[in-house]
């Protein structure tokens, strides 16, 4: 199996990293000038089997591409290369919903390109401790019996591993969901309400995912996963989430730079949409998309939530 990753950020140049340990590995970025080191994880110098490029063709060569893209940049890259990835394996890492149409980066990745075999590849991670070869275990969704457990051995290493599942639904799903509550979590340690008010947004927040996936076909136990509660756990109690520090930054009223990728803060919008298109309850969600948007104060967002009625957990 040839692998290339398109998406020299942080994450894909970490897993180019992890799987350079397989084998050589192409990795394009639109402004991957650099070679040896990229700026986004310092300190990690890449192996002499990473072909690092950002000549788009060069890499269109593998018969398995992984998507380290951006949820919002993904609908836009496929409008314009899908058809020469189409019939290619393809993995998609992004962790969110599509703003404009509601969906998730599979229903894209279908769209575009409807005679590949697509998979998710998500859960707990984060790029620099994958770079630096830390152990981590990862979710990778994929549909078809023969495809999913071959991606599954060429995706993993001695210390990548992953579990396969084939419910796409529920590992993506939980993976851009867990986002918003991760904003959420960083605005309530932020605005200093404390660690047992970041408990309840939690444990709220996992019930409002659970809720949605559900209903958009995911299973149960995905959730309950590495790519549900897993990931929700890391990205709510750690600063080195991205979503979680924005959350921070909101919570404490401070500037932050949107220069760096927020996958949440655009997520929640497309889930207070979606919820409201299908009749389901999001409070937490809702409120963050409003927070996000600048609509709301702390202070009123919190009131908001404390004072919903009472209700049976």
């Amino acid at each position: 199996m040839t692998i290339a990753i398109l998406g020299a950020g942080a994450f894909g140049t970490a897993l180019a990293v992890a799987l350079s340990a397989n084998g050589p590995v192409g990795l394009w970025g639109r402004q991957a000038s650099w070679r040896r080191e990229n700026p986004r994880l310092p300190g990690i110098t890449m192996p002499d089997n990473i072909d690092v490029t950002d000549n788009l063709t060069s890499v269109l060569t593998a018969d398995t591409i992984l998507l380290a893209l951006p949820a919002q940049i993904l609908r836009g890259f496929l409008a314009d290369h899908g058809a020469r990835l189409n019939g290619k394996t393809l993995v998609s890492t992004a962790k969110g919903i599509d703003i404009s149409t509601l969906t998730g980066p599979s229903a894209l990745i279908a769209e575009a390109c409807p005679e590949s075999c697509i998979a998710v590849l998500t859960g707990p991670s984060f790029a620099a401790d994958i770079a630096r070869g830390l152990p981590t275990a990862l979710t990778l969704a994929c549909a078809s019996g023969i495809e999913g457990p071959r991606l599954q051995h060429a995706l993993s290493t001695p210390v990548l591993r992953l579990y396969l599942t084939s419910d796409i639904a529920g590992a993506e799903l939980g993976g851009a969901l867990k986002n918003v509550i991760a904003i959420a979590a960083g605005i309530v340690i932020g605005a200093g309400l404390g660690d047992s008010a970041r408990a309840a947004i939690i444990t709220r927040g996992f019930a409002e995912m659970t809720r949605l996936a559900g209903r958009l076909g995911a299973r149960p136990e995905t959730l309950t996963g590495l790519s549900g509660l897993g990931d929700l756990t890391l990205t709510c109690t750690s600063p080195q989430s991205r979503n979680f520090r924005f959350g921070l930054s909101l919570g404490a009223g401070q500037p932050f730079d949107r220069a760096t990728t927020v996958e949440g803060a655009a997520t929640a919008g497309a889930v207070a949409a979606l919820a409201t298109r299908i009749g389901e309850d999001m409070p937490i969600a809702a409120m963050v998309a409003r927070l996000a948007e600048g609509a709301v104060s702390v202070e009123k967002a919190v009131e908001n939530l404390m004072t919903r009625p009472l209700k049976e957990e």
